[in-house]
């Protein structure tokens, strides 16, 4: 049951207005968490102008894989349901990579590499080893990537404890994983 109320477009305050408006043209409709969110314009407008910046990270498989591997540590069933959906059509990955992301994995060996430095992330609470950092970099991420991925992770992580903390509505259409975790 959610804790906090998705606002009506009238109840939305001015200055979480046009960024609430940019998403909803994007994406085709309110997202309940991004209503939710939007009581606060100074936490939601942060989150957008970050989650705007690292679009621009990496590439969207390795994006999507690591928004579904933070939010599986996290135990975050929106954005689980959130991910899967983009992942499945906007990076078009098919389920079985949808799940090994889950696990922390990917086919793609580079991939893989920044998914399981992103998981030991999220795990470790940032402490992770040298070993690790150095597995990310000789996969072929620069040290901006690396800094990328930590950001991601963070990003990843803010939406997955606003989700956890009020639980909106999922509005998402489930994916089906077959053979799921």
């Amino acid at each position: 049951m959610s804790r906090a109320t998705a606002l009506k477009p009238e109840q939305v305050p001015g200055a979480s207005q046009p960024t609430l408006d940019a998403f909803t043209k994007n994406i085709g409709f309110t997202p309940n968490m991004m209503a939710t969110f939007a009581a606060s314009p100074i936490a939601f407008n942060a989150w957008a102008a970050l989650l705007g910046s690292l679009s621009k990270a990496l590439d969207v498989k390795t994006r999507d894989s690591i928004g579904l591997a933070v939010s599986e540590v996290n135990g975050c069933d929106y954005c689980l349901t959130v991910h899967s959906f983009t992942a499945e059509h906007m990076a078009k990955l098919p389920a079985d990579e949808i799940i090994l992301a889950r696990k922390g994995h990917a086919n793609d060996a580079k991939r893989d590499a920044a998914v399981q430095f992103a998981r030991k992330v999220i795990e470790t609470r940032g402490k992770v080893g040298d070993a690790d950092v150095k597995a990310v970099r000789d996969a072929g991420y620069t040290e901006a990537n690396v800094m990328e991925i930590v950001a991601l992770v963070a990003m990843y992580s803010l939406t997955n404890f606003f989700n956890n903390v009020f639980d909106p509505e999922r509005d998402f259409p489930p994916v089906a994983l077959a053979g799921s975790i």
